[in-house]
């Protein structure tokens, strides 16, 4: 009962925290255009942008810059010299993205509304980026001390963090790798480990908006990347049957191969498709999530703007409770689209390890 009250708490403080902040970004954005709009504020906290919103307290990053028509590389500089629309060294930020704009401080659109500025490389060191360096750093302090204590405790029963993490570890390898992949498990389990509790601790970071609140699974190009490594590793583990039942599908009929090869190109069709999918649904899922919660928090400041201040007092309490519920899904989220995604990579990993029997087509 009390670990239940504790885990209650500990969500009503990140819901109230998560509308403090997001708060203090309305405030912003009602001071700059007089209005409070909810689809800029959210796509802002959802986006990649080049700097931390802790409260009202913002650190800058770095910015570094690949651009051929200006001598290649320009700097790194902070990114508060292009807050607000300031040029620096002939560069504007608008929307996040950098454009050359020389020595105006307007940046040079068409009839649509389209910027014709050029704009550069981009190699800056983004709050999606320090999410990365920062689940990692997480990933080898927590098995750093899980691996000492296994020397440490060689035969004994597991203590501290690592008896935390043994359960979580024996799952992926009992409940995952080895029915997933068969005899041959232990090449793939190190990434299997690796890319599950890296989605895992990146997902949850994402749900403590007090210490940046980082997307890092819902950036598309991490996700990306990551399902970049499965299909790599899926293509380079495969054996001949694996290849040859998406080259020269057996036990199909000759006119599905020759003249038109209709199942290779529905075999390479699906071959490809998987990292697609991979991406796809750990992107879509843990954006949608975080979307939904600041929806929930905007409906507060929308309903203050059209009905005062009592109207928003009285949504704040509807809009707080479902905010606490979709915290829990997110917490339940976080731990499944990381099953997820390693589940899948096994299943991927375990068919193109199988051995086949043609002699039974």
């Amino acid at each position: 009962m009390n670990q239940t009250k504790a885990m209650f708490l500990a969500v009503f403080v990140l819901v109230v925290t998560s509308g403090a902040a997001f708060a203090s970004n309305k405030a912003e954005n009602s001071a700059a255009n007089n209005d409070f709009n909810p689809g800029d504020v959210i796509i802002h906290h959802v986006l990649d942008n080049h700097e931390i919103h802790i409260g009202n307290f913002h650190i800058p990053l770095p910015i570094i810059l690949w651009d051929n028509s200006n001598g290649g590389l320009v700097g790194p500089f902070s990114s508060h010299h292009l807050a607000d629309g300031a040029n620096y060294k002939g560069y504007v930020m608008s929307h996040e993205k950098i454009y050359f704009a020389g020595t105006s401080n307007e940046l040079v659109r068409d009839a649509e509304g389209h910027i014709l500025a050029p704009k550069p490389l981009d190699f800056s060191i983004t709050k999606s980026v320090v999410g990365v360096f920062v689940t990692a750093i997480l990933l080898l302090v927590i098995f750093g001390a899980v691996a000492k204590g296994y020397k440490k405790r060689e035969g004994q029963a597991p203590k501290g963090i690592q008896s935390a993490m043994e359960p979580l570890i024996v799952f992926v390898r009992d409940e995952i790798a080895k029915p997933s992949i068969g005899a041959k498990y232990e090449r793939f389990l190190p990434f299997l480990l690796t890319v599950f509790f890296f989605i895992w601790i990146a997902n949850l970071l994402g749900l403590i908006p007090f210490i940046g609140g980082f997307n890092v699974t819902g950036n598309i190009a991490v996700a990306l990347v990551l399902a970049l490594l499965t299909f790599i590793i899926t293509a380079a583990s495969g054996n001949k049957d694996y290849w040859m039942h998406i080259l020269w599908t057996p036990g199909v009929p000759w006119w599905l191969k020759v003249p038109i090869p209709l199942m290779f190109i529905i075999e390479f069709i699906g071959f490809l498709s998987k990292p697609i999918v991979l991406m796809l649904r750990l992107f879509a899922n843990i954006t949608a999530g975080h979307i939904i919660i600041l929806a929930f928090v905007s409906l507060i400041f929308i309903f203050n703007n059209l009905y005062g201040s009592a109207g928003g007092f009285g949504v704040s309490v509807v809009s707080v409770v479902f905010s606490i519920f979709m915290f829990c899904i997110e917490l339940l989220v976080a731990f499944l689209q990381a099953y997820v995604f390693t589940l899948l990579s096994a299943l991927y990993f375990g068919s193109a390890v199988e051995e086949h029997a043609h002699e039974n087509h």
